[in-house]
């Protein structure tokens, strides 16, 4: 967003600020021309909510008031503009400082809990570092990378948080073999039709640093599920 257009919707959701702030009645929606102007404010304070963790209201009311009588201004337009680029610069820094030490943290923990997981019993480990155990062993076929498969599964991370669950929403999921994360793709070729296994599965073939951006599952996240194989096709 150029600076100067985000300065102007933030000069209207000050605007509407100041109005409720000074105990002015709220105007009922009539109109087409009433509606669209108030869904633009509803839109333009959730982009500044996102934007600021933290604001001075009442600045905003005198910087948004002294350019419009043309009084007092404190910063050049140029200042500004440099100032809010530069808000926006350290934050980006200070937000991808903080991504690179929550996914060190993700690694270190995952790997301490993978080195005590396998010493426990029944806890096999491949070449890859999968970790799994055979809760119930099948007796069908077995998948191989040209197959797709049915499934029922439970997802969690080690901390016991559920990020997705084909058990909870109570309908399998199909799917191709290669078509999942590594860790799926391998430990389903371990398995037969009507087993039912638990995968412990390190980050680096999981999602890695890149997992779906807004969901449960952090960079570098070790990953648990409990997979049953209900059908190969």
């Amino acid at each position: 967003m150029k600076i100067m257009k985000f300065l102007s919707l933030v000069t209207m959701v000050i605007l509407l600020a100041s109005c409720n702030q000074n105990g002015a009645t709220q105007k009922p929606i009539k109109t087409e021309l009433d509606s669209v102007s108030y869904a633009i404010g509803m839109d333009v304070a959730r982009n500044v909510k996102a934007s600021f963790e933290d604001f001075d209201s009442d600045l905003f009311m005198q910087g948004f008031n002294n350019v419009t009588d043309s009084s007092d201004i404190l910063l050049e337009e140029s200042k500004a503009q440099q100032v809010v680029r530069a808000y926006f610069q350290k934050k980006q820094q200070a937000d991808a400082a903080k991504r690179q030490e929550e996914a060190a943290k993700n690694k270190e923990e995952g790997e301490k809990f993978l080195a005590e997981n396998k010493t426990k019993d029944g806890v096999k480990t491949t070449e890859s570092g999968l970790q799994y155990i055979v809760l119930k062993e099948g007796t069908g076929a077995k998948p191989t990378t040209s197959s797709k498969v049915k499934v029922h599964y439970h997802g969690t991370l080690i901390d016991g948080t559920v990020f997705d669950s084909s058990v909870d929403r109570g309908e399998p999921t199909e799917f191709g073999v290669t078509q999942v994360i590594k860790g799926w793709t391998e430990g389903l070729q371990l398995m037969k039709e009507g087993a039912k296994y638990k995968f412990f599965i390190p980050s680096d073939i999981a999602y890695g640093a890149n997992p779906r951006p807004g969901g449960k599952i952090k960079a570098n996240s070790t990953l648990i599920f409990d997979v049953e194989l209900l059908e190969v096709k």
